[in-house]
């Protein structure tokens, strides 16, 4: 017997003394934990205060350096971390810290785990731990360790009732010790304290805030149609979003009514049956707490065990197990007839089950998530009336923690505000002078630049600012380079505004111009700044993918591919294409800017911005060379398939439908013809000048410079007569361009070359009209006449020259435009004309000069100036023939040449 004693209290030893170990290594911070004055902390047990995300939780304070976080239910976040802080308002948290590593970046469904602070954190330095969201600067939940009024430690008190206003204490208590799931979207939380004689309920459920949530007890006696004779309390919220929970008794499957007789019916409160309840005998449940965060509406409540009321209210037996009925609807506001709530019919949203809530229950696994989490009022700016920006309390600001004052939109507490892409928005800014109304990508405001953070302010500054007497009017206008997600904020404080909503108000909104291509299957969108051009493109048919090229088909075309890929991300991808195969479709790098795409019910829509001329040199890459030069027409071509992949092009990435043909479109003129429709007009352009200055202009000079020797005035006749068509030719020709283009620009060669050749031809009929007197037959050649004559030769050839160049660069601008080998077969035509024009004229000259040497060794004695062949009046022939009929001498004329020759 001695020795089993012996060995107990040996036992009893050993385990107290491995009690004690396993206590020290959990309690003991060891080297690597630095003891704090915070030993208090220790053991002691929080709860969260929920701020949005649904986050609730317990928190345990281990040792100096962890603590212990248990049945935790959060909402994913961006960039979530642990925070400490020294206190709970906005400009103690916003310049709080990080005090541990981990990232809070995913939904915790009850879960529990051990934080560390970092090795540099200690309690000591941490009044207030927070769940805090960097990008956002956002409180999602946190608990005060101590009070910062006289700097003690205390656990957070039971939440408490002072002449019914609700005691937050430390904070929002949605804690309960058990959760019944109820249906998808609604839950009922609660715990018993027998030592008050009370239970404690919680009501949550993912709904509208004009949405009612009903929990109570069925009649014990029935056993169908569990809802007559029940007790239930009615919750929901006010129109100011206050919370209220009340007791309401079923005798009726309708909505409460009062008939002229005083009898009333239906879902009504307690009171509405005994006409007043001055010490709370009917109505004994009492409002807790209240919240509405991310779309979901909870609300807590406190209710007797054993009730006074014993005609509408039904005993609770903690221990039995009884029949509970619930209920989710839509409720009425008070009026001056029925000055209460009425729930409307639920719509199949109820039902009932058995439950003990003496027996632990917990069947609630993370938090809900409700689909439209955005309680905020929403202003949709429109063009009918200015937004009115002013200021006032900060009462349910969606981002905390915030200030004080925040900024009001149209007398809607910062509400979300949703604008249109293209179309303006009119402030009245009557917010104060220290208010500076601006638009910007930074979520808390109050220039990022003084927190040493960037910022792109789109709209507004120190100038917007103003009071109601007299407020400041500004136009914003939203343009399709304007993200999706924006922040109104002040200039001069953080986080007084929220969120800007920018949509697409259809494209013809966002952009200046729009074509319809080829075949009528995608619209082609535009606007052109001062070095960039913004491009959209629309199918107008279900496909996979869309592309378009900019060239006359597509090969040797630049190609934009714009598809969503299995992930759902919009993609728009550039490429350079130089044949028919998946082989010859190559990857290029343009810089595009705000690319996106998007499939909506198999309609692609891509959007992009590039600059008109790559900053890159045009031999280095494919994509150098492509430049879009505004008055110069685009060529552009379509085409659809069933599915694109960046990675591994093939023969399934190739299209299904294509456009037919290329549309020229006139980015400066906001519009499109097709290609082939133009054609025609240029080729009777070029046909024209050709004829007037490949042929009947020179041919005109070649007339009178050669057939001098023809008898009478026909070489006369000749000249003025091809000289006059050519002039007419060109005239038309040149009107023909001028319609085409809808206009003249001096940009092209060609044009420069054009105009010049014209300005000389219409000067030689004018030089002509002005020609000096021809001299008498015994007279010698005036000064006047001789230099008038050096100047009709060389304008005329000068033209003749100018005019060629004209028609080289034509042809050359005609193959810049269409790439045709058509045109490069005409430009090699219109070359071996003119080389045969040129032999043609050293045959010619050749052969003249022959005659006169052959003159001058036959007759020594002419007389410049006195024969048959004296040049004559270009405009008035039959005098220059009289004149000649009238000369006396019989000897043969010369034509006259510049003494150079």
């Amino acid at each position: 017997m001695g020795v089993f004693k012996l060995c107990r209290l040996l036992l009893l030893v050993i385990i107290g003394s491995f009690s004690h170990l396993i206590r020290f290594s959990v309690s003991d911070p060891g080297s690597d934990c630095p003891q704090t004055r915070s030993a208090s902390l220790v053991n002691f047990t929080y709860q969260f205060s929920m701020a949005q995300h649904q986050l609730r939780g317990v928190l345990n304070v281990i040792d100096d350096c962890s603590f212990k976080v248990s049945q935790f239910d959060m909402l994913e976040g961006s960039d979530v971390r642990w925070w400490g802080a020294v206190g709970d308002h906005l400009e103690n948290l916003t310049k709080g810290f990080v005090v541990s590593e981990q990232k809070l970046n995913k939904t915790y469904k009850s879960d529990g785990f051990v934080v560390k602070l970092m090795n540099n954190v200690t309690w000591d330095d941490i009044n207030v731990l927070a769940v805090w969201d960097l990008p956002m600067a956002s409180d999602f939940g946190h608990v005060v360790l101590r009070n910062l009024t006289n700097g003690t430690e205390f656990l957070a008190p039971l939440p408490s009732l002072v002449n019914g206003t609700v005691i937050k204490g430390n904070g929002m208590p949605t804690m309960f010790n058990n959760c019944k799931v109820l249906a998808d979207n609604y839950r009922v939380r609660w715990s018993l304290n027998e030592e008050h004689d009370v239970i404690e309920i919680g009501l949550e459920a993912a709904i509208g805030f004009l949405s009612y949530m009903a929990f109570g007890w069925a009649n014990p006696n029935a056993s169908s149609s569990f809802m007559m004779g029940g007790d239930v309390t009615v919750t929901g919220f006010k129109e100011d979003l206050s919370p209220f929970a009340d007791d309401y008794f079923i005798t009726k499957y309708s909505e409460c009514m009062i008939s002229k007789d005083g009898r009333v019916e239906g879902v009504c409160p307690d009171t509405i049956y005994e006409g007043s309840d001055p010490v709370g005998l009917v109505n004994n449940t009492r409002l807790v707490y209240g919240q509405r965060k991310d779309g979901v509406s909870f609300i807590r409540f406190r209710k007797p065990l054993k009730s006074m009321d014993t005609k509408y209210d039904l005993q609770l037996n903690q221990n039995a197990t009884m029949r509970v009925i619930w209920a989710l609807g839509l409720i009425k506001p008070p009026d001056s007839l029925r000055p209460f709530y009425l729930p409307q019919n639920h719509g199949g949203s109820y039902g009932h089950l058995t439950l003990n809530v003496s027996e632990h229950i917990d069947d609630c696994l993370g938090p809900l998530d409700a689909e439209d989490k955005q309680d905020q009022d929403l202003v949709i700016a429109d063009k009918k009336g200015p937004l009115v920006v002013s200021t006032g309390p900060a009462v349910f600001y969606p981002n905390p923690p915030n200030p004080s004052k925040v900024l009001y939109i149209n007398k809607k507490e910062a509400p979300l505000l949703r604008v249109e892409r293209g179309v303006q928005v009119k402030f009245s800014i009557q917010a104060g002078h220290d208010v500076a109304f601006y638009i910007t990508s930074d979520p808390l405001g109050g220039n990022a630049t003084l927190r040493n953070m960037s910022e792109t302010i789109y709209f507004g500054g120190p100038e917007a600012q103003g009071v109601q007497a007299t407020p400041t009017e500004l136009v914003w206008a939203p343009d399709r380079n304007t993200p999706d997600l924006v922040y109104y904020q002040s200039l001069y404080a953080q986080k007084m505004g929220w969120k800007v909503q920018v949509v697409d108000a259809g494209l013809p909104d966002m952009y200046n111009s729009s074509v319809v291509l080829d075949d009528q299957q995608v619209t082609f969108f535009w606007t052109l700044a001062e070095n960039s051009i913004s491009i959209a493109a629309r199918g107008e048919k279900k496909s996979g993918y869309l592309a378009i090229g900019f060239g006359r088909g597509m090969v040797n075309s630049y190609a934009y591919v714009g598809w969503v890929d299995d992930t759902g991300n919009g993609k728009v991808s550039t490429y350079w294409i130089d044949g028919r195969d998946a082989s010859n479709i190559h990857p290029t790098n343009e810089n595009l800017t705000h690319a996106r795409c998007k499939s909506e019910n198999g309609i692609i829509t891509m959007e992009f911005t590039r600059p008109l001329r790559p900053s890159c040199d045009l031999d280095d890459k494919p994509e150098c060379n492509n430049i879009v030069d505004p008055t110069t027409p685009l060529k552009v071509i379509w085409a659809m398939g069933a599915q694109w992949s960046d990675d591994h092009l093939s023969v399934r990435n190739m299209h299904s439908v294509t456009s037919s043909r290329p549309i020229r479109v006139l980015l400066m003129r906001g519009s499109a013809e097709a290609e082939e429709d133009l054609r025609p007009v240029l080729a009777v352009h070029g046909f024209m000048m050709f004829l007037a200055w490949g042929i009947l202009l020179p041919g005109g000079i070649l007339a009178a410079r050669y057939l001098k020797h023809i008898k009478g005035d026909g070489w006369f006749q000749i000249h003025v007569y091809l000289q006059y068509s050519g002039l007419s030719i060109v005239f038309l020709g040149f009107l023909f361009a001028v319609a085409e283009l809808r206009g003249l620009s001096f940009s092209s060669l060609h044009v420069k070359f054009g105009m010049l050749a014209i300005v000389l031809a219409i000067a030689q009929p004018i030089n002509a009209y002005l020609r000096p007197k021809k001299p008498g037959a015994a007279e010698e050649v005036s000064s006047k006449r001789f230099v008038w004559e050096y100047i009709h030769v060389i304008v005329g050839r000068g033209a003749i020259v100018v005019g060629i160049a004209a028609l080289i660069t034509g042809m050359k601008h005609l193959g810049e435009r269409y790439g045709d080998e058509d045109v490069h077969r005409l430009m090699w035509a219109l070359i071996l004309w003119i080389l045969v024009g040129v032999l043609t004229v050293i045959y010619l000259e050749y052969r003249e000069r022959k005659k006169r040497r052959d003159r001058i060794s036959g007759r020594s004695n002419w007389v410049l100036g006195s024969g048959e062949e004296e040049d004559t009046d270009l405009l008035s022939p039959s005098q220059a023939m009289a004149e000649k009929d009238s000369g006396s001498s019989d000897c043969m004329e010369v034509q006259l040449e510049p003494m150079g020759r």
